[in-house]
């Protein structure tokens, strides 16, 4: 008993590995965007691929015109789910338009037809056709933009929801 307790002390006691924290925001096409955050360990900061199996903690809101129209995270995946994620912490970018091998670039919740995200249900997918959303089961199309358009990560969290606009405090050079 006094060793259960003791492992068990040694587990809480242990320290947390540091996550790195990114955060996403992607502007579709029209009036579509999305932001989000992603969680992996620290560790891999330095290395060359963050992959789906990294992910710790991963949440997406999807909006149109500046209006939620969806929402997915890793609590909702299922065994069912596309989850597929590919991040290069070095560029702090996700790969698109086949700059990596592989079966398709990014599927969060939304394989190469966009069209399995659950109805109700939302995803984004990055294939050789475009980036894109599906919402609801469907594929929207109109959200699209070409798979070359760059898709960075970023450090700050977005300030608003449709990736523009003006930040509402700045930093001002010191003399």
């Amino acid at each position: 008993m006094k060793q259960i307790l003791l492992a068990t002390a040694l587990t809480l006691a242990a320290p947390q590995a540091d996550a790195a924290l990114v955060h996403l925001c992607w502007v579709g096409g029209n009036g579509y965007t999305m932001t989000g955050t992603m969680e992996f360990p620290d560790a891999l900061l330095a290395g060359p691929m963050v992959t789906e199996a990294d992910v710790t903690r991963f949440k997406i809101s999807g909006y149109h015109d500046g209006q939620l129209i969806g929402t997915w995270d890793l609590a909702q995946r299922t065994a069912a789910t596309s989850w597929y994620l590919r991040y290069i912490p070095a560029t702090m970018t996700f790969p698109t338009d086949a700059q990596i091998a592989g079966p398709i670039d990014q599927a969060w919740n939304a394989d190469g037809t966009a069209t399995d995200c659950g109805n109700p249900g939302f995803g984004f997918n990055a294939g050789n056709y475009a980036q894109d959303f599906c919402l609801d089961g469907a594929w929207i199309e109109s959200s699209g933009v070409p798979p070359s358009t760059p898709f960075k990560a970023q450090t700050e969290a977005p300030y608003s929801a449709d990736c523009t606009g003006p930040r509402l405090m700045s930093k001002r050079a010191r003399d």
